[in-house]
């Protein structure tokens, strides 16, 4: 029986397990998983039977975490999806910044004003984005977290915002022609 623990935010627990525990349900239904809250430690308990795919019990713990970054529980069920990933940038790491008046700076970088940077952010990488605390979570396919991630990171570092989103829009361009000019699959039909 596979089994991971995950540890959230205390503030992030209820959403975890929402409204009269629905949300627990929908974790635990999507995933064929059991899922066990201990709300001293702030820790989950991940299991899934023998008979289940394993990866099973990993996506659920892949969803816990999102919910647990800041997500809302609809938002974080998008991993559910094929070839869809959770990345999780460490503000702190990736600056080498600890102080607190840093922290609020940097991470202003990444929301914008009126949380106008994360929606661009978004819509260029095709990535959902939550700041949370000390993290910047992505979700998204792999070529989608791997835009994301460079346009964070490069906001974090100080880059203008302007040519961070200059240079997802040419990625995002340039993703597009290649999807168009791609060969077509045959059909087997003529």
């Amino acid at each position: 029986m596979p089994v991971m623990f995950v540890r959230v935010p205390d503030d992030r627990l209820g959403v975890v397990i929402g409204v009269k525990g629905v949300t627990k349900h929908e974790i635990e239904t999507a995933t064929h998983t059991q899922v066990e809250v201990d709300p001293e430690d702030q820790v989950i308990r991940l299991a899934s039977p023998d008979d289940t795919d394993p990866m099973q019990v990993m996506k659920a713990r892949d969803i816990v975490l999102a919910i647990g970054r800041g997500f809302a529980p609809a938002r974080a069920f998008r991993l559910l999806k094929e070839d869809t990933y959770l990345g999780i940038i460490d503000i702190k790491e990736a600056t080498g910044k600890r102080a607190k008046s840093a922290m609020w700076r940097i991470r202003s970088r990444v929301i914008g004003r009126e949380g106008r940077a994360r929606t661009r952010i978004e819509e260029l990488s095709g990535c959902s984005v939550s700041v949370q605390g000390s993290t910047v979570a992505l979700i998204g396919d792999e070529k989608q977290l791997e835009r994301a991630t460079r346009a964070v990171r490069l906001l974090l570092h100080g880059s203008e915002h302007s040519t961070v989103f200059r240079m997802l829009a040419h990625e995002r361009r340039d993703a597009d022609l290649a999807e168009v000019m791609a060969p077509l699959e045959p059909s087997g039909e003529l």
